[in-house]
């Protein structure tokens, strides 16, 4: 069983998401159970590396962006979160938008890291979802009652695209967010990433 050292609820459903995201460097063509269930160990190791470095809070955003792109399948999650709108959008914007939404990211949730204060997620086990593995989680934090953290691995990509807190859809929340950014801009999207890059 595997342990780590965390904290806060909110804080750690941040880390996931960013969760919005995690994987395995130069994954084969398809993944196994036991390597789905060891992407979920590594991201959490890495993430309470830099939690425990330090170094300041711009330093360890940097530092989780780096674990995002390492880990994560981020351009999957970008596009799922901008939606219908990638259909009319330009390569230059998507690109723009898969660039700033990164960074969105990892300021979002990069800022609570620092404020976690112990505990630890035990994996419970996995199993196959159609195309995917879908790695279940326990978070257990001090003074708060245990909660499910639900991991998804793409199997051909090797990369985490989305989680579940609770049963609260991450690729769904941000899809959301994103949708209202663009509603307050009435549909500019270069107006949205502009917004997007100060955001978080």
């Amino acid at each position: 069983m595997v342990q780590h050292v965390l904290t806060r609820r909110g804080a750690l459903v941040g880390a996931m998401a960013v969760g919005l995201a995690a994987g395995l460097p130069g994954a084969a063509l398809a993944v196994t159970a036991a390597q789905a269930e060891g992407l979920v160990d590594k991201l959490v190791a890495d993430i309470n590396q830099v939690i425990a470095s330090g170094k300041s809070e711009a330093a360890m955003i940097r530092d989780f962006e780096r674990i995002f792109q390492t880990y994560g399948d981020m351009p999957y999650i970008a596009a799922y979160a901008l939606g219908s709108d990638a259909r009319t959008a330009t390569a230059a914007q998507k690109a723009a938008f898969s660039s700033a939404f990164s960074g969105y990211i990892s300021r979002k949730y990069g800022k609570q890291f620092r404020k976690f204060i112990g505990g630890r997620i035990e994996v419970q086990g996995t199993q196959k979802v159609k195309n995917a593995y879908q790695v279940a989680t326990t978070a257990l934090l001090r003074g708060q009652s245990p909660f499910d953290v639900t991991f998804f691995v793409g199997e051909k990509s090797g990369r985490f695209y989305n989680m579940y807190v609770e049963g609260v859809n991450m690729l769904l929340t941000e899809r959301t967010e994103i949708g209202a950014m663009l509603d307050r801009r009435r549909g500019d999207l270069d107006a949205m990433i502009a917004d997007l890059k100060r955001a978080g």
